[in-house]
This record gives C-alpha cells, structure tokens and sequence, in this order.
C-alpha cells in the first residue's frame, strides 16, 4: 500500500518511463502525445536509451528544453527491464505510480488518465491493459490478424479484448511503485516474458493486478519474417525461464504450441517412417484452414497468409521453449 491516501489524479506523482532502442521514428510523436494528456498531473518522463544509433537520443535531448519534467537516461544494459529498473532506482522514490510505455506503440489521449483513475478506483496494485495489434505492410498486416486471432493468441484475455477483472498477468501499463520495488522489480536475466516473471512475483506477494477495459495500448507487430520468428524465440525462452525458476505450469493454451518443434523435428524421420509427417500434416492443415476460414467467413484477405504468420510464432515459441530448457543458449557477440 502506498503511504498516503490518494484519492485524485492530481494528487498523483507518476514516474512514466519509456525503453527504446532505436526509435527516432516514434519517439518524438510519443512524447508530444504524451505531455499533451499530462495535464495537472505530476509525471516526470524518463526515456531509457539502450544505445540508439539513429539518432533517438538527439531527438530526445532536443525536446528537453522544450517538454517540462523529460530526462534522457542511458540504460547500459539496453534490455527494457533493466530500463525500467534503472529509472525506478534513480527517480522512483518520491513517486507513486510507474507507468511503462512501449516507444513502438501507441496510446490513446486519455491513456494515462484511466490508468491512475482505475488504480485508484479499484485499489490495484498493478493495472494491465488488452492490446490491439495494427500492421501496415503486408507481411505485417497478416502478423497483426494472426495475432488478434484464438490462433495466435490462444485466447489470452490481453489479447483477446479482455478487460474488467482480476487477472494473473495481462500487458504491463501501471504499478505502484511500492509494490514494484516490494518484490525487486523486473529480473533483469530475462530478455523476454520478464513481465509474466514479474507478475508471478507480485501475485505471491498478495498484489492484486485489474485488468482495465476503459483503455487499451495499439501495438505494431514484427514486419518481417525473421523479425517474427526472433521475437517469439526470445518469448519461448522467457516462458521456460520462468518454468524453471518458479516450477510455473504452462497453460494448456501454451502447451499446445509446446508440440509444434518436436512435430517438425520429428517429421524428418519420414524418410525411414512415412507416418512421422502424419502429425506436422495435421499442424500445418489446421493452421492453414483456419487461414481459409477467416478469409471466407471473416471475409479477411490476409487469413490465409495470417496462418503462415501464426505457424512461424507457433514453432519460434516452441523451439525456443525446448532449447532454453536443454540448455541451449545463443552465443554472445564479443
């Protein structure tokens, strides 16, 4: 519990930090956007740079002098947990809240206003919000369907238009910064999943996290292939850091994926076996047929290229899964 009674959202000292790597782009858009919906509100804004090359820093710093109460820090670690971590530590003592800004996403204009006004209101300790995923370019247009779909998303109330409950973990938006610092923050070993690692963490600690259904963020997925099958490895792993560290069982709506890479690999034995392809046959049909269904019956063009979009997350997830379990890590640049 915090250790004054705050009952507006003036009497409010907000701490919004932004991680970003390379989001020149974005960055300035976003924090015009968000000074705008400030108002009265205390809210110090911190961008937590993870050595941007193309010029985000600049931009940033060319803003200070212009957006009261914004600071540049340099997150050496570059990863967002150790940015969040970093600008809790240095600015979070005389503030109340902390909200968590994607620098790749967008919000909307009374975004941090229902924040605070259900944190206050419900007595949470954690406010989570759903997401819309929004693409542009082909390829991301498909991902964006693929992931607003039971078939990217399995369901998870975040992402599936949820809100209005008490829930184990959603997508990260608002803490109370006593309980953030209460458990020890964001553990900075994880690249990915660190807000469901954290969410477990808050809930041991009897913090309860709502799930608002006022507001939402828009997040802009991956625009290529690669991009995609990289970011799900990382969240496979993640989920299998958090297994071991905590024995967590997967949901079986993370377990059903879990199949997908044993599938694959196992298919390789049909040039001895030919019923070993029986089971990546069924994977692919299913897929693909939800693919063709959403373009018929949801008269959506991109369904069938969503499926491909959903089928590479689906085996991304699954690999790095099983690889971060056998211990199998990627090799670090020197």
């Amino acid at each position: 519990m915090v250790s004054r009674l705050l009952s507006d959202t003036q009497d409010v000292r907000t701490l919004l930090v932004i991680p970003c790597l390379n989001e020149a782009a974005t960055i300035e858009p976003l924090l015009r956007k968000l000074t705008a919906q400030r108002g009265t509100t205390d809210m110090l804004i911190v961008v937590a740079d993870g050595g941007s090359q193309d010029g985000t820093p600049e931009i940033v710093g060319s803003l200070t002098s212009e957006i009261p109460d914004l600071l540049l820090l340099a997150n050496p670690k570059r990863i967002q947990s150790a940015a969040i971590n970093l600008a809790v530590d240095r600015f979070g003592e005389d503030r109340d809240y902390l909200i968590r800004i994607d620098a790749h996403g967008d919000y909307p204009d009374d975004y941090c206003r229902t924040l605070i006004q259900d944190a206050i209101e419900m007595n949470a300790d954690s406010v989570v919000v759903g997401m819309e995923t929004v693409g542009f370019g082909l390829f991301q247009k498909a991902t964006a369907i693929a992931q607003n779909s039971k078939l990217g998303n399995g369901g998870s109330k975040h992402r599936a238009g949820g809100g209005g409950e008490w829930v184990d973990h959603g997508h990260h938006a608002l803490m109370r910064i006593e309980a953030f610092r209460s458990v020890g923050g964001y553990d900075e070993s994880f690249s990915h999943n660190e807000d469901a690692e954290l969410d477990f963490r808050l809930r041991a600690a009897g913090s309860r996290i709502w799930m608002t259904g006022k507001t939402y963020m828009t997040y802009y997925p991956r625009a290529s292939a690669s991009a995609l099958f990289k970011q799900y490895l990382g969240y496979g792993r993640g989920r299998a850091k958090n297994l071991l560290k905590h024995r967590s069982v997967p949901k079986l709506r993370q377990a059903i994926p879990l199949a997908v890479a044993p599938v694959v690999v196992g298919a390789f034995l049909a040039l001895l076996y030919w019923w070993a392809a029986v089971p990546l046959a069924i994977w692919a049909a299913a897929c693909l047929g939800y693919g063709f269904w959403m373009a018929v019956g949801q008269k959506n063009p991109y369904g069938p290229l969503a499926s491909l979009s959903a089928m590479i997350m689906h085996f991304a997830w699954s690999a790095g899964f099983w690889l971060e379990l056998a211990g199998i890590r990627p090799r670090r640049a020197a």
